[in-house]
C-alpha cells in the first residue's frame, strides 16, 4: 500500500492512498465466492453460479463491500504507522475502484499536534474575596418575607398600586384572534405587566368591567407584540392585598425548624456564604481555563468546535424542556445561536485540549472507584439506582466522555494547586 501525507494545517492532514490491484482483486474474488454460495439464479444450482456471472450480477454490491472492508483497515494502519491520533472519523473522498486496478482514495484527518501546555507555576490567579455583606443578608430575609406573604380580600375601595386584581381577561389582536383567561391574578405595578396595563386597572372595583386597547412599543422584548395594538376586556372578580409577615421569631419558626430570628439570620448568612464561595471558585476555575486556552497557539480542530456547539444547543433544549417550553415555539434563530456560541466553544475546546495534554504529561488516570463515585452522585440527583444510571450511560456511549471529564477535573485540580494565587 502506498500513502502520501500532506500537512494542510497544524491540525488538518490529507492522506492519499493506493491499494495494489492484487489486493483489490483478491478481495473481489473472495466476496464473489461468498455471494455465489447464496446466489439464486435461474438455470444454476445453489452454490454453482460461475464467479464471472456473480461479479456481473452483483457488481455494485461487491464493490461497495470491498470499499467498506479495505478502506477503514488501510486508514487505521496508516494512522498507526505515522503515529497520528484523529479527533474525529476521517472523511473519505475521491474513491476510485475497478477490478484489475488499484483502489485509490483520499482521507481527510483532523488531529491535535504535539504541544507544550507550559509551566503551570507561571499561571497567576486572582482569588476574589468571597464576602457576604449586610445588605445581601437583609435582601435575602426580605425575599423570605415575600415568599411567606399572605393575601387578604380588599373591601370598600378600588384597586391601587401593589394590589392583586383577580380578573377574567379577554385579549384581542389586530388580526381578530382572541383568547380568554379566567381567575387571572395581576399585581398592579409588577414589572411583567404590559405597558399601560397598570393605569387601566387602577381604580377598578370588584364587579366592574373595562375594555381598552394597549399599543406595544416598537422595542418591546416580545417580538411578536412589538409595534402592535392589543385589545383587552377585563372583568374584576376580586381584589386582594399582599400582607408581609413581621421579620421576627415567629417567621423563623414558620419557615423551618428554627427557634429565633437570629437562628434564621445565621442560616441565611451561611447559605449566602456558601453561594459566594462557590461563585469565587467558579471564577477562579474560569480564569484558569482561559489562561490554559490562550496557551494553545494552533487553530483547534473544527470538528471539535462543532461538537461543542452541538452540546451547547442540546443543553439549551434540555433546559427549555425541563421548563415545559417547546423549543420549536420560542422563536430562537438556531443558526444565529450556533454562531453566537462559536468563540466560546472554540475557547472551551482549547482549554480541554490543554487539560488533556497536562493529564498525559502528568500520567493522571481515572480509577474505577472514581467512575463509581460519579455514578453514585448522578443516581442520587436523579433518584435512580446506580446500575440503571450506568446502563443508560453505557447505552448512549457516554462512559468514555465521563472518564475524560473526570481526568480533566484532575488536571484542573493539579493546575490550581501549582498556580500562584494573588489577592491583588
Amino acid at each position: 500500500m502506498k500513502t502520501d501525507l500532506t500537512d494542510v494545517t497544524d491540525t488538518q492532514k490529507t492522506i492519499r492512498f493506493e491499494i495494489p490491484s492484487e489486493v483489490v482483486d483478491a478481495e473481489i474474488n473472495r466476496l464473489a465466492k461468498d455471494y455465489s454460495k447464496q446466489a439464486r439464479l435461474p438455470g444454476f444450482r445453489p452454490g454453482k453460479v460461475p464467479a464471472t456471472l456473480v461479479k456481473q450480477r452483483f457488481r455494485e454490491q461487491i464493490l461497495r463491500d470491498v470499499v467498506n472492508e479495505l478502506i477503514p483497515r488501510a486508514v487505521q494502519d496508516a494512522l498507526l504507522e505515522r503515529g497520528i491520533e484523529p479527533v474525529d472519523t476521517p472523511g473519505i473522498t475521491e474513491v476510485a475502484l475497478e477490478e484489475g486496478r488499484p483502489l485509490t482514495f483520499t482521507a481527510a484527518v483532523e488531529t491535535v499536534p504535539p504541544f507544550d501546555p507550559g509551566d503551570l507555576t507561571a499561571i497567576t490567579l486572582r482569588a476574589a474575596p468571597a464576602t457576604v455583606g449586610e445588605h445581601a443578608i437583609e435582601a435575602a430575609l426580605q425575599r423570605l418575607r415575600e415568599r411567606a406573604a399572605t393575601y387578604e380580600p380588599i373591601e370598600g375601595r378600588p384597586a391601587a398600586d401593589g394590589d392583586i386584581v383577580v380578573a377574567d381577561i379577554e385579549r384581542r389582536t389586530a388580526e381578530g384572534e382572541s383568547d380568554r383567561h379566567q381567575g387571572v391574578n395581576v399585581e398592579i405595578g409588577a414589572p411583567a405587566n404590559p405597558p399601560g396595563f397598570d393605569e387601566q386597572l387602577t381604580g377598578l372595583g370588584e364587579g366592574e368591567e373595562k375594555a381598552f386597547t394597549i399599543r406595544f412599543p416598537e422595542g418591546y422584548p416580545v417580538a411578536e407584540l412589538a409595534g402592535t395594538d392589543v385589545g383587552y376586556t377585563v372583568r374584576v372578580t376580586g381584589l386582594r392585598r399582599k400582607v408581609l409577615p413581621e421579620l421576627d421569631d415567629e417567621l423563623a419558626k414558620d419557615l423551618g425548624e428554627l427557634e429565633s430570628l437570629e437562628a434564621l439570620r445565621e442560616r441565611v448568612t451561611a447559605d449566602l456564604q456558601a453561594e459566594a464561595d462557590e461563585a469565587a471558585s467558579r471564577q477562579l476555575r474560569s480564569d484558569l481555563l482561559r489562561q490554559l486556552a490562550d496557551r494553545v497557539t494552533f487553530p483547534v480542530p473544527g470538528s471539535l468546535v462543532e461538537r461543542e456547539i452541538d452540546r451547547r444547543v442540546e443543553e439549551l433544549v434540555r433546559q427549555l424542556v425541563e421548563q415545559r417550553i417547546d423549543p420549536r415555539q420560542v422563536g430562537i434563530d438556531w443558526r444565529q445561536f450556533r454562531e453566537a456560541q462559536r468563540d466560546a466553544a472554540r475557547a472551551a475546546v482549547a482549554s480541554a485540549l490543554a487539560l488533556d495534554e497536562i493529564a498525559r504529561r502528568e500520567s493522571l488516570t481515572v480509577e474505577a472507584e472514581d467512575v463509581d463515585k460519579e455514578l453514585e452522585q448522578f443516581a442520587s440527583r436523579s433518584g435512580r439506582t446506580v446500575p440503571a444510571v450506568r446502563a443508560q450511560i453505557e447505552k448512549e456511549g457516554g462512559l468514555g466522555r465521563l472518564t475524560a471529564g473526570l481526568r480533566r477535573e484532575k488536571a484542573i485540580d493539579l493546575a490550581l494547586s501549582r498556580a500562584k494565587m494573588s489577592d491583588a
